[in-house]
């Protein structure tokens, strides 16, 4: 089972920046996308945005121009740069690894407990 831990959230003020880390272990593979997911109180998870292993990139619209995810293939470790920080981004942020299935071993789709960020206004 791999364990999916992330850090780095927070109080800030609007505008400000924070730069949150992940570390995914227990893998023996590589793991194939690892992103990062937001939920604000009342609202349903949505998608920040992910890597693949290869370097592919998606971002939600409303954060474009202003995070920035990167990643450590080798360490399994995926990290977001979000400046320009605004109240709306207050939210619990989750780290998500997945690894995908294959002929010598199943897939998995893995989340990490959380770390709230908070924007002030």
């Amino acid at each position: 089972q791999v364990q999916v831990v992330e850090s780095g959230g927070g109080l800030v003020q609007a505008g400000g920046s924070l730069r949150l880390s992940c570390v995914a272990s227990g893998s023996r593979f590589a793991i194939n996308v690892m992103g990062w997911y937001r939920q604000a109180t009342g609202k349903q998870r949505e998608l920040v945005a992910d890597m693949t292993s290869g370097g592919i990139t998606n971002y939600a619209d409303s954060v474009k121009g202003r995070f920035a995810i990167s990643r450590d293939n080798a360490k399994n470790s995926v990290y977001l740069q979000m400046n320009s920080l605004k109240p709306e981004g207050t939210a619990v942020y989750y780290c998500n690894a997945v690894l995908r299935g294959g002929a010598y071993r199943p897939g998995g789709d893995y989340w990490g407990q959380g770390t709230q960020v908070t924007v002030s206004s």
